[in-house]
């Protein structure tokens, strides 16, 4: 049985319970997310996140397709082009030609918070690009953006050469921007509601499961402690 005068003994235990569930609360915190393009189509004036890939996903004559930089820690988080999608002002110049088909492209590098250490975004810029009627986005990219970069696994790494180096990398650490967008692209597969590279759970932000026990624990310790002192005063 809990006495009273062992309240006092309790205090210290309960002190450095919730010290220690403060710091399991904060560890998950410290994920950022990845560092990666992320691919984009016009749905009107407005961009939504691509359901398949580049090398996939095959255009129709008129699209404006989107590409951004940036670091984004989930599915449910992401960047989205900082320019509006407009087929016209892109593509208004360059005229039709039979047996081929004109693509927008806008690509975004992102700002120097979300770039890789010692590197400098280069300016957001806006190409068209006029490819055979079966061509991909992955084919359109190419013809106006080179150098591209893959890696081993057929993710797309840079556009136009940026970045140097590193390809869907984990960032930890405060997050450097505030984003809204989808995981890394690979050029062969579906990639939509992908999160980053064994980004494992959901990316929600709330509590874990371990959290939430051990603050279970402590209010029922607390609860315990008061009952037995209540108890033995009645007495």
């Amino acid at each position: 049985m809990i006495r009273a005068r062992r309240l006092p003994r309790l205090l210290p235990l309960l002190l450095v319970l919730g010290v220690a569930l403060t710091v399991l609360g904060a560890g998950p915190a410290q994920a950022a997310g990845y560092r990666y393009w992320s691919f984009w189509q016009a749905d009107g004036t407005t961009w939504r996140y691509a359901t398949e890939g580049p090398a996939v996903a095959r255009p129709a004559d008129g699209s404006v397709n989107g590409f951004r930089f940036a670091v984004s820690e989930d599915s449910s988080d992401s960047a989205r082009p900082r320019t509006a999608p407009d087929f016209g002002a892109i593509c208004g110049g360059t005229p039709p030609k039979a047996g081929h088909k004109r693509v927008a492209l806008v690509i975004d590098p992102g700002t120097a918070a979300d770039a890789p250490g010692g590197e400098t975004p280069p300016a957001p810029r806006n190409a068209c690009a006029r490819v055979p009627g079966d061509a991909t986005t992955a084919e359109a990219l190419a013809q106006v953006a080179k150098p591209l970069r893959y890696n081993g696994e057929a993710l797309l790494c840079a556009i136009t050469g940026y970045p140097a180096s590193g390809c869907g990398e984990q960032v930890s650490g405060p997050r450097p921007t505030a984003t809204q967008a989808p995981g890394p692209l690979t050029t062969t597969a579906k990639s939509s509601g992908s999160r980053g590279p064994d980004s494992g759970g959901s990316g929600s932000g709330g509590p874990s499961v371990g959290v939430a026990a051990g603050a279970a624990v402590i209010l029922a310790l607390g609860a315990a402690t008061v009952w037995q002192s209540r108890r033995r005063r009645g007495r």
